[in-house]
């Protein structure tokens, strides 16, 4: 599984057989606008988290070029769904198999609502299984005990966890939850693309490594495999 990180907290995951993009938000990124281009990206499935402006911003775009189907809340798909678009709605702890691999709605604790003040149901993460490696896509979240269930399903190779603050948990948050979910391997998003999640790099990586654990922060295009 080869992940690449396209700024914010989209990213995009290739399986071997299958290209999945999360929570697209790149044109109205200034740090990624100009690195990442939506033409590069031909996503056979969208994952989106929750509704917020700068999670789904792209959206609308990536799945009407690549005929991409997007997988979310109820709420979430039926809103793009009404728009022509393909979806397949989830909800909290509900998995299935697809032909990428496995999925399950996860817990997170933020809002959701579209730019226009549409309700965009709860938001949620992800747990993503494919090609023998899992992967948690925690979604704008505070630290919730919930977390601490996910490794009931298996290892995690890798936790993508928000460590902005302000607006989700920050990166003293996110080594507890690292702690929850059992991974000492994580990738850090959702930060310094605007002035409130700013952070300071260098601090965050010593924090994960007092705690025994890794801090990945790729740079925008850069990519990790599992």
């Amino acid at each position: 599984m080869k992940i690449t990180f396209l700024g914010h907290a989209a990213l995009r995951i290739d399986t071997g057989s299958h290209q999945v993009v999360v929570d697209p938000f790149i044109t109205g990124n200034p740090l990624a606008k100009e690195k990442i281009s939506l033409d590069s990206l031909e996503p056979d499935y969208i994952l989106l988290t929750h509704a917020h402006q700068d999670h789904v911003l792209d959206v609308e775009a990536l799945a009407e070029r690549s005929g991409a189907t997007i997988i979310s809340n109820f709420e979430i798909v039926s809103h793009y769904q009404a728009k022509g678009l393909k979806g397949h709605p989830m909800n909290h702890g509900g998995a299935r198999d697809f032909d990428f691999g496995w999925l399950k709605y996860v817990h997170a604790v933020h809002t959701s609502s579209f730019a226009d003040g549409t309700y965009g149901g709860q938001p949620g993460g992800f747990l993503l299984r494919a090609g023998g490696k899992q992967l948690y896509i925690a979604g704008d979240t505070a630290l919730h005990m919930d977390m601490k269930l996910l490794p009931h399903y298996g290892n995690l190779d890798l936790a993508v966890l928000p460590i902005g603050d302000n607006f989700t948990m920050g990166v003293a948050d996110a080594v507890l939850a690292a702690d929850f979910v059992e991974c000492s391997r994580v990738l850090g998003v959702h930060y310094d693309t605007f002035g409130y999640i700013v952070i300071d790099k260098k601090q965050a990586r010593e924090a994960f490594a007092k705690a025994g654990k890794t801090l990945l922060l790729p740079e925008i295009g850069e990519s990790l495999t599992l």
